[in-house]
């Protein structure tokens, strides 16, 4: 699987007061736009660290701003409150992460595409190209919330604590995966589509929420292959479903390109300070 360049990192990805991230004092005035958005992004990954690490409940806007390096004024120029910065970081950060299954998305049926006899395939190989595309997504999803905890612990199971404007977000970030399932083979007469999908979604975020909430994030990609039985199997049938699994576990076991797929999400520090600046 290729790697996705020029994305933001994610939120919590970075330690916000790295001291690479501090500006340089000098002669040269920093730009009023490039220091709110370095603030913006410490804010985001201060913020994330801090309701990572407390729980959103008790994470205060100074520890918040402790963590980011930057003060409380700087803060409230951005944000009206904590429950908008979250907000705010969490629809930043699954920005990023779609960015990510899209691109998974995209390269996976472009590589259908481009096999021999793709025009002609008949319906097993075309259900067999879903099943296919749909691992690969999930193989991105699993790794990129592994490789970051504090993001997957903030995003997944600190969102439910922000009340009923982080279950409205949440909502509206889950039907974004019904883009993914729009190849998917026709469902029977007698189950509605919509709801079918939305039972999947719903499903398989159960069980990343379960296993992040437990501090299990190292063993997400693990997943794999369960997941996507779960996801094929009611579009596809158990056969192929199976089948799909089983070659998402052999590639599991032989470390297949995807699961090196989300190194651009964890950023290498170099450079960093070219945009950072201090929290004053």
């Amino acid at each position: 699987m290729s790697v996705v360049t020029g994305l933001a990192p994610l939120p919590g990805a970075r330690d916000a007061r790295d001291p690479q991230r501090a500006i340089k004092r000098g002669p040269s005035r920093v730009p009023r736009e490039q220091v709110a958005a370095t603030q913006r992004d410490r804010l985001y990954d201060g913020l994330v660290r801090t309701v990572a690490e407390q729980g959103y409940a008790n994470a205060s806007v100074s520890d918040i701003c402790r963590a980011s390096g930057v003060t409380r004024p700087a803060f409230y120029e951005h944000f009206e409150s904590k429950q908008g910065a979250f907000l705010a970081a969490y629809r930043h950060g699954t920005d990023v992460l779609f960015a990510m299954l899209r691109n998974a998305f995209t390269q996976a049926q472009a590589e259908l595409c481009a096999e021999p006899g793709a025009a002609g395939r008949d319906e097993a190989a075309r259900l067999a190209g879903w099943a296919r595309t749909t691992t690969a997504v999930l193989a991105v999803l699993l790794d990129v919330l592994s490789s970051v905890p504090a993001f997957a612990t903030a995003a997944i199971v600190e969102i439910d604590a922000v009340g009923p404007a982080g279950r409205r977000a949440r909502g509206d970030r889950l039907r974004d995966f019904e883009a993914f399932f729009a190849p998917a083979p026709a469902t029977p007469p007698a189950a509605d589509r919509d709801e079918l999908v939305g039972s999947v979604v719903a499903g398989a975020y159960g069980t990343l929420h379960r296993h992040i909430a437990e501090g299990r994030i190292a063993e997400l990609p693990r997943l794999l292959p369960s997941l996507v039985y779960f996801v094929v199997a009611p579009f596809a049938g158990p056969g192929l479903a199976a089948r799909a699994a089983a070659e998402a576990a052999e590639g599991l076991r032989a470390g297949a390109d995807h699961q090196r797929s989300v190194a651009p999400c964890v950023p290498a520090q170099a450079g960093a300070g070219e945009a950072g600046v201090t929290g004053a």
